[in-house]
């Protein structure tokens, strides 16, 4: 029975495509490998659409870069760019989901460890609801996009992400903001005003660190460039807090909000800050009031 190619099956595909080492855009690669891999499908296999609307074809082929990319095969050079890696260039048999997975399974495989969610049970299709095998669903694009978020925010301008912590914090219905400007600032990234005549200031520090962990110093020297204008303070980090600088925070006479990399991406994520509304799906089920009058 001829069908499309599940997700994984993609894999050698894109790989060899992308074998030569070059630079591709990622429609490029696609219509390369459907050329060559799927252009025998019959026309309606080929057309066929996902329930929002999405080539399934090129969906699969996305969601096969996609794992190949956390996997270490491929890497995104820029934006909408996709190239092989040295990793990927080595691999000569047969690719399996388990081999790109390593030792997650397919639920946990974009998950961080700090975007481990705890009310998701590990089911097995033999035993998942058509409701747990959506909500297991839903839960790993949101895992998947929210390390590919914290991802970007590690990587773009530093005064760039100074910006979209000042546009987030907007978006959750804080007051007008103002930028510091980019020496002698002091430390302070950009002021919230909480009231129309700015008489409620919060002070925003925002550090774009791939791996170091924020420390104590940080924390000292963020209070100490608020010098009295106020008592409250916003710091934002894309790593993590080490222990003496929560401890320093939580002792502090200033009111002083840490926000980690994993709590930064689940604001910008329910805020819709740096995402976008993909697809909405609609779920439809008997309406048994309607029949009531019928009794």
């Amino acid at each position: 029975m001829t069908e499309l190619p599940k997700f994984h099956e993609t894999f050698d595909p894109i790989l060899d495509i992308l074998r030569d080492g070059k630079t591709y855009a990622t429609r490029d690669m696609q219509n390369m490998v459907i050329k060559k891999y799927y252009s025998h499908l019959p026309e309606n296999l080929l057309t066929e659409k996902t329930k929002s609307g999405e080539n399934l074809l090129n969906n699969r082929i996305a969601w096969g870069k996609s794992y190949l990319k956390k996997g270490g095969f491929i890497t995104y050079p820029e934006r909408g760019l996709v190239k092989i890696t040295p990793k990927g260039l080595k691999q000569k048999i047969s690719l399996t989901l388990s081999a790109v997975e390593g030792d997650t399974n397919l639920l946990n495989f974009y998950k961080h460890e700090s975007f481990k969610n705890d009310s998701i049970e590990k089911t097995t299709l033999k035993t998942s609801s058509p409701q747990d095998l959506i909500d297991n669903g839903v839960a790993q694009i949101e895992s998947k996009t929210k390390a590919e978020l914290l991802d970007k925010l590690k990587t773009i301008d530093p005064y760039y992400f100074e910006k979209v912590i000042l546009i987030l914090l907007k978006k959750m219905g804080y007051g007008d903001f103002i930028e510091t400007t980019k020496t002698g600032d002091g430390g302070i990234d950009g002021i919230i005003n909480e009231d129309k005549l700015g008489l409620n200031k919060i002070y925003i520090q925002a550090k774009r660190f791939s791996a170091n962990k924020v420390r104590e110093m940080d924390i000292r020297n963020f209070i100490g460039a608020m010098s009295g204008d106020t008592n409250k303070g916003v710091f934002v980090t894309t790593s993590l807090f080490d222990q003496l600088a929560i401890k320093k925070a939580e002792n502090a006479h200033h009111k002083i909000i840490l926000i980690d990399g994993k709590k930064l991406v689940d604001l910008m994520h329910e805020f819709n800050v740096g995402i976008q509304i993909k697809a909405v799906y609609e779920v439809k089920q008997l309406d048994e009031d309607f029949f009531l009058e019928q009794n």
